[in-house]
């Protein structure tokens, strides 16, 4: 079966095919640290970890990088308003970033790269684009001349007359095109610069993302990845810069998930309906939130509010019980009345078959969850046949048991959802099959130990969280808690 997806250059669903396979490189914008993360940052990051995923399942080695934006003139303006510097505010938001997303279970990117720490890959791409005729330089600003790309609007579908019909020229801007865009910005009084050819400054928003995806990926990538509103000027000028500078594309693929909007108008604070992801997370399991946007096609938009969170807990409520009910099952009385085999083996069966095509056809989350709840209402035929009789049949049962595992463990692998359901099992099954067979304390079993214990720390399991990290103590290995994630060392 194979992966098609919708690719904004062309418009269309296009067959997956990866420039080196198995191999998948992926570059999706990440968020700029001046504030609290929101519900429209919490889809696209929800979305994109939730496809990484299913590419791990299918088989492909992905290389995930998402970087962080830490110098702008937001983070420049909430410094100036608190009277500090401005990395102390990317430093801050940073953290809370890494917060949030562990609670929404969001996995670290394999490379996260901050803008402040590329100064010299940024400016070896602008210093590239000027001698390739591209951009120019005016008393210490450097401009990207748009004209000088012949492609530029291919991503966006925009052309040059209608561009230029809304471009302006700022009154301290000193472009020669209205719709040329800044590369290097002349520092400002006040402001942090680095050093460069052109004198002290520091990068346009537009360049730093071409750069760290030069140098963590490589001139051409699998896939590029962002919200609908990055399109245009963001990622097309991207392309811009990247293919002016090498001749070849940029990126293969370009996936951007649609926006959220909350009651049906535009997330703003100075209308009050400003949602953070941690509003969210602390008023709900996070599982809800990730359910929520999973049953939204992620190129559609998505309208939040409190109701459809509502909605949504019922739904999952559905879904854990479905699973969980295994364990009242086995309390009835078990008889062997069957002749024949359960036929919830084949109609699971053909429901998983289902479910991994609407994934595979442009990422059809909500299409794949109605197969997981037409499964869930197969499961509870079974639960609410037995009950009557308050009694199973010993081969119905184990069919149950089965088909129920089988669905936890894609929503777990997959979906990232109900990662703490019987995390103590989790512990016991680990332990027991490592150490008590007499294996080493290798890499792998370490990790594994401690996004165990991440797990139960987003669940508020404290206790099984200092299980592990003592347990581990004691087999010599020490745990440091970063805001980067929990790093170890072999002591001693």
């Amino acid at each position: 079966m194979s992966l098609r997806i919708h690719n904004t250059l062309s418009g269309k669903v296009e067959e997956f095919v990866p420039l080196n396979p198995p191999s998948v490189l992926i570059y999706t914008c990440g968020v700029t640290v001046y504030d609290d993360s929101h519900v429209g940052h919490g889809r696209s990051l929800i979305v994109f970890d939730t496809f990484r995923r299913f590419l791990e399942h299918l088989g492909y080695r992905v290389k995930f990088v998402r970087n962080f934006t830490d110098v702008d003139d937001k983070i420049i303006n909430r410094a100036n308003r608190e009277c500090t510097d401005f990395m102390t505010i990317a430093n801050r938001y940073i953290a809370r970033y890494y917060q949030d997303m562990e609670a929404i279970r969001v996995r670290p990117a394999d490379v996260e790269p901050r803008v402040t720490e590329h100064m010299n890959e940024i400016i070896e791409v602008i210093s590239k684009l000027i001698d390739a005729g591209v951009a120019y330089e005016v008393e210490g600003d450097v401009y990207f001349s748009v004209k000088a790309f012949k492609e530029y609007g291919k991503l966006s579908k925009r052309s040059l007359e209608e561009m230029e019909a809304g471009a302006r020229v700022e009154p301290s801007e000193k472009k020669r095109d209205p719709m040329d865009f800044a590369l290097w910005k002349a520092a400002k009084a006040g402001e942090p610069f680095w050093d460069s050819p052109w004198g002290k400054g520091r990068p346009g928003w537009h360049t730093e993302c071409v750069a760290m995806a030069f140098k963590h990926l490589g001139q051409t990538i699998d896939i590029h990845g962002g919200g609908l509103d990055l399109i245009f000027p963001h990622h097309e000028n991207e392309i811009a810069q990247a293919e002016a500078i090498t001749g070849k594309p940029f990126a293969r693929y370009w996936m951007h998930n649609g926006l959220v909007t909350v009651g049906g108008q535009k997330m703003s604070k100075s209308l009050g309906n400003y949602v953070s992801l941690k509003e969210i997370y602390t008023k709900y399991h996070p599982d809800i939130l990730r359910l929520l946007v999973l049953f939204t096609h992620y190129r559609s938009p998505l309208d939040f509010s409190w109701e459809k969170m509502e909605e949504t807990q019922r739904a999952y409520e559905r879904l854990k019980d479905a699973i969980t009910n295994k364990e009242l099952l086995k309390k009835l009385k078990v008889s062997e009345k069957l002749t024949e085999t359960p036929s919830l083996y084949e109609r699971a069966k053909e429901l998983q078959e289902s479910f991994f095509s609407s994934l595979s056809d442009d990422f059809n989350t909500p299409e794949a969850l109605s197969h997981v709840f037409t499964l869930v209402g197969e499961l509870n035929k079974v639960k609410n046949r037995a009950f009557e009789a308050k009694e199973i049949d010993k081969r119905e049962l184990e069919a149950y048991e089965q088909v129920a595992d089988s669905l936890l463990e894609v929503l777990k692998k997959i979906f990232g959802l109900m990662e703490d359901l019987y995390p103590e099992c989790e512990v016991e099954r680990v332990v027991s099959k490592e150490l008590e067979a007499g294996q080493v304390m290798d890499t792998r079993l370490i990790e594994l130990l401690i996004e165990v214990r991440s797990r139960a720390r987003r669940s508020k399991q404290y206790d099984i969280a200092d299980m592990v990290r003592e347990g581990l103590r004691e087999l010599g290995i020490e745990l440091e808690d970063t805001p980067a994630g929990t790093k170890w060392k072999r002591m001693g």
